[in-house]
C-alpha cells in the first residue's frame, strides 16, 4: 500500500511563514491592519486548523514512522512560529518603555510655533489671544497624531 503524502502539515508551515512575515513586510502599512494584526491571526487560525487537521493525518493507524517523525517536527515548527507572533505582537510590545518626555492629559504646555495647513506659523500665545466667535478663547485643544509614517 502506498502512502499519500501529507500536505496538510507542510500548508500549516507556509501558512505560518507567510502570516509571520507578511505583517512586518506588508501589513505594518496600513493602518487597519497595523494596529491590530487581524489578518495575520486570521492566517494563523487557517494555519493552526491544517496544523491539527496534519497531526490527525500524520499519527493516524497504518502511517510509517517517518509520516509521524515528519508530522511532529513541521507541527513544532509551525506552532513556534505562530508562538512567536503572538509573543512579539501582544507581550513584547507591551515592554516598550513610557515616554517620560510626553506631555502628559492636564499640562500645561510650552510655548511653541507650528505652520498651519497653509504653512502658516502660528504660536500657542497667538492662538490663546485670537478671539473666536467675538470671544476670546480659555483654551487649545493639542491633538497629537501619527500619521503617515
Amino acid at each position: 500500500m502506498k502512502t499519500r503524502f501529507n500536505w496538510l502539515t507542510w500548508a500549516s508551515l507556509f501558512v505560518s511563514v507567510i502570516a509571520l512575515l507578511s505583517y512586518p513586510l506588508f501589513f505594518v502599512n496600513f493602518p487597519v491592519t497595523r494596529d491590530f494584526p487581524w489578518v495575520n491571526l486570521l492566517l494563523f487560525g487557517i494555519a493552526a486548523v491544517l496544523l491539527v487537521l496534519g497531526i490527525k493525518r500524520g499519527f493516524a493507524a497504518g502511517r510509517p514512522r517517518r509520516s509521524k517523525i515528519a508530522a511532529s517536527i513541521l507541527a513544532t515548527l509551525s506552532f513556534a512560529i505562530i508562538a512567536l507572533f503572538i509573543f512579539s505582537a501582544f507581550i513584547m510590545a507591551r515592554w516598550l518603555p513610557a515616554s517620560h518626555g510626553a506631555p502628559q492629559v492636564g499640562q500645561k504646555s510650552p510655548e511653541f510655533t507650528l505652520s498651519d495647513s497653509t504653512g502658516k506659523q502660528t504660536s500657542l500665545a497667538e492662538l490663546l489671544s485670537t478671539p473666536v466667535g467675538g470671544t476670546k478663547p480659555r483654551g487649545v485643544l493639542l491633538v497629537f497624531y501619527r500619521g503617515y509614517w
